[in-house]
């Protein structure tokens, strides 16, 4: 038996606007869902250049630094390893020593600082680069140097 309430076919199309409604809220918040994930992307799409930046600074001079002598007194191609080091800075800039508590800026907003720290027995030295980038995050590395 046929349905006696909807008996025309334009009473089937359209919305109640209880429906439209709905939908609009609906839309909204997903609206708003989205635009917050924009927006973030939006602030934070330089970080990772920068810290690549701040990273390749770092690990470049970490790798001069790692690349000098031990200490002012080990002959050339560091055997025998030194037993009197000298281990105070001077300006030569030809030991690991040499580097101890010194700074940089290699680009404008960043800030680079060493410090060299020797264990008891002098033979590791614990060279640490800290680069400060231009929103303020520190970027550390750190190696040892041995003496041989």
């Amino acid at each position: 038996m046929r349905n006696k309430a909807i008996t025309h076919p334009a009473q089937v199309l359209g919305v109640s606007l209880i429906e439209m409604v709905v939908f609009i809220v609906v839309v909204s918040i997903a609206l708003l869902a989205l635009v917050g994930v924009y927006r973030q992307a939006t602030i934070t799409n330089v970080d990772p250049i920068v810290r690549i930046q701040a990273l390749e600074t770092a690990q470049s001079l970490l790798d001069e630094i790692l690349s000098l002598k031990y200490s002012e007194s080990t002959p050339t191609g560091g055997i025998p390893a030194c037993t009197l080091c000298d281990d105070t800075p001077d300006s030569n800039m030809n030991d690991v020593d040499d580097y101890r508590n010194w700074s940089d800026t290699p680009y404008a907003g960043y800030a680079r600082s060493v410090t060299v720290e020797t264990n008891a027995a002098n033979t590791i030295k614990l060279v640490t680069v800290r680069v400060t980038t231009p929103r303020g995050e520190t970027i550390l590395l750190a190696a040892e140097r041995a003496n041989f």
